[in-house]
């Protein structure tokens, strides 16, 4: 069995992964040759400039888009279009508007069949994961925008997926509701242990929720370096502080710079 970089079993393994776009007048290189292992319940965030090929690599990796070349396995299966085993999360709050919180929370188990008591036993769960309890009969249009985000976490976590997809999924949040919700973000990682794959720009956010975080280079889209996080387990505001934390800030933005 395949081990990732920080030594647990892989449940993602992608092997010479690339992405080509092709008109009839052009083609555009957007991945090249990507080789990843990531864990079981690891917290990998992905960095890079901006159009390095970030959001293509997670597409692919949703099933949203193909690939052009090399594969990509869950737990040795290789993928075939999008799939209950993988959620995901965008930087736009993606709820129905006419459905409440709980009604949200509760859309892809009802979809799938589940009883009207055990939907109601998971949301219950996750309103309580979230902090939104109080919240359950409200509409969208009724919620923060830190609060909506909570809502699409709770849902894409309610099916039980064995990987979350997030696209900088706090990208749009201003500074103090971002840091809450990476707060909350590690708080329901740690609970349900997820394997998460995370796309941001902000290299303190990478630092403070990541494990392990990969850096992209552009033009063809690649992975240049990969970095262990060296912090503990149990992140606070306070590890925003910690002089390994700000040597390391320090080195992957001038990494990126260069």
């Amino acid at each position: 069995m395949t081990s990732s970089a920080t030594g647990t079993e892989a449940r993602i393994t992608i092997a010479g992964l690339g992405k080509v776009y092709r008109s009839r007048k052009s083609e555009f290189e957007a991945l090249r040759n990507i080789h990843l292992s990531i864990g079981k319940n690891e917290f990998l965030t992905l960095i890079g400039p901006s159009g390095c090929g970030k959001s293509t690599l997670l597409r692919v990796l949703a099933g949203l888009e193909d690939a052009t070349s090399g594969t990509i396995l869950i737990d040795g299966q290789p993928i075939g279009g999008p799939g209950a085993d993988r959620g995901m999360v965008f930087q736009s709050y993606t709820l129905f508007p006419w459905l409440t919180v709980r009604e949200n929370i509760e859309y892809g188990l009802k979809l799938n069949g589940v009883p009207t008591l055990e939907r109601r036993r998971v949301s219950d769960r996750y309103l309580r994961l979230i902090r939104l309890e109080p919240f359950a009969k409200a509409y969208p249009k009724q919620l923060s925008g830190g609060m909506k985000q909570r809502v699409a976490i709770a849902r894409a976590l309610a099916n039980k997926p064995k990987v979350l997809l997030m696209d900088e999924p706090f990208g749009a949040l201003d500074a103090q509701t971002k840091q809450e919700m990476q707060q909350i973000l590690l708080d329901v990682w740690e609970k349900e242990k997820t394997t998460v794959v995370f796309i941001t720009h902000d290299i303190e956010e990478a630092l403070f929720l990541s494990q392990r975080i990969c850096v992209m280079g552009a033009n063809p889209g690649r992975i240049i370096s990969e970095h262990i996080v060296p912090l503990p387990a149990e992140r606070t505001e306070e590890t925003r502080l910690l002089p390994e934390f700000t040597a390391m800030k320090r080195d992957l933005a001038a990494l990126l710079k260069h």
